[in-house]
């Protein structure tokens, strides 16, 4: 008699993508007629496993693409490929940010060689080493920047971490009983182990430089740290030591020329005092709001800031025109200050 089937097998890594993308708000659907695309009604259609090559899965093209979503932002998903045209100048910056995401979230669990993208991308891939998140004047730095901080957001947290975690398990299990093959090994063998988290309970960083020249560290009895607040629930800086390996979200001096956090959409409105010299010595740049005064804005950025447009990949250098006669809100506002970490953080410069 025919044996009745009544369970079906699934390989376990798809499985465990299969959950993440619908836990996420995707519904993953395989088809020959699509290497990756989505509808923006909630539908992932990823291509067969013949349209795949040799060291693609299932799990890596669910992954690579719920990166794109990590850097294109929530709305995405209500737009066909994630509101990308494939074909115009911002692409290839769009799809770096894509890869640098991947590859620190992917990193953070020792998965960058199985989900290492093998599309026409890979040679960006293969050049990404030590800390890709480093040139803040890069646009596709500051967007893999606020893909990461999505990443511990919803509708990704906590399925994607979880998947990551999930994993690593797996891979690590399949790597100890994978043979080893000259001519065609597989991926499993390349897995590295699960980096050490930082002392402060951060993730691991790929800088070789220490807490001790970290732009968030300061001095409150003792050496502390602003990043790792969050993570102890602190108010008053972590304590760490100067000759700690940095952690991920490790950076060096700040320089406010190539930042202008403040001064742009980090804050909405900067109140200025009827008093403060600014009001008589620089008068056009102040605007009565009735009850109170503030600086006038151009867009989303004081009307007083000029510079950050980018220009042959990279952005150029702020300045602010009545910089000599600024109000004493922005005299005030100190350089890796909390504040400073805040605004920073609000328009994709820092972790």
């Amino acid at each position: 008699m025919p044996r009745e089937v009544t369970h079906r097998y699934v390989d376990p890594l798809s499985q465990v993508w299969l959950g993440a993308a619908r836990r996420i708000g995707l519904r993953v659907e395989r088809t020959p007629h699509a290497y990756a695309a989505t509808d923006g009604r909630g539908t992932l259609a990823i291509g067969t496993d013949d349209a795949l090559d040799a060291d693609d899965s299932l799990a890596q093209m669910i992954f690579h693409e719920l990166c794109h979503s990590l850097v294109e932002g929530e709305e995405s998903f209500d737009q066909p490929d994630w509101g990308m045209d494939n074909t115009g100048p911002d692409h290839d910056w769009r799809e770096h940010a894509c890869l640098r995401a991947q590859w620190v979230l992917a990193g953070r669990h020792g998965l960058r060689s199985v989900f290492a993208p093998t599309t026409d991308f890979r040679m960006f891939w293969d050049t990404l080493s030590g800390d890709v998140l480093a040139d803040r004047t890069d646009p596709s730095v500051q967007a893999a920047i606020a893909a990461v901080r999505r990443a511990d957001k919803p509708p990704w947290a906590p399925a994607l971490s979880d998947a990551l975690a999930a994993t690593a398990r797996i891979a690590a299990a399949a790597g100890s009983f994978a043979a080893p093959d000259r001519e065609a090994p597989v991926l499993w063998l390349k897995v590295a182990g699960v980096p050490v988290a930082h002392p402060t309970g951060l993730p691991a960083g790929a800088s070789d430089a220490t807490c001790g020249s970290c732009a968030w560290r300061f001095e409150s009895r003792g050496a502390r740290c602003r990043q790792a607040d969050g993570v102890a629930k602190s108010t008053i800086g972590v304590k760490i030591e100067d000759s700690w390996r940095a952690c991920e979200r490790y950076e060096p001096a700040l320089d406010c020329q190539t930042c202008g956090a403040c001064c742009r959409a980090a804050y909405h409105s900067v109140e200025v005092q009827p008093r403060d010299p600014a009001v008589k010595a620089v008068p056009d740049y102040i605007v009565d709001r009735g009850h109170y005064l503030e600086l006038k804005r151009d867009g989303d950025r004081c009307a007083a800031l000029k510079g950050g447009l980018v220009e042959l990949g990279k952005q150029t250098r702020f300045h602010c025109v009545i910089y000599d006669d600024r109000p004493k809100t922005c005299r005030e506002f100190t350089l890796g200050s909390a504040h400073c970490l805040t605004a920073r953080r609000r328009v994709g410069l820092s972790l």
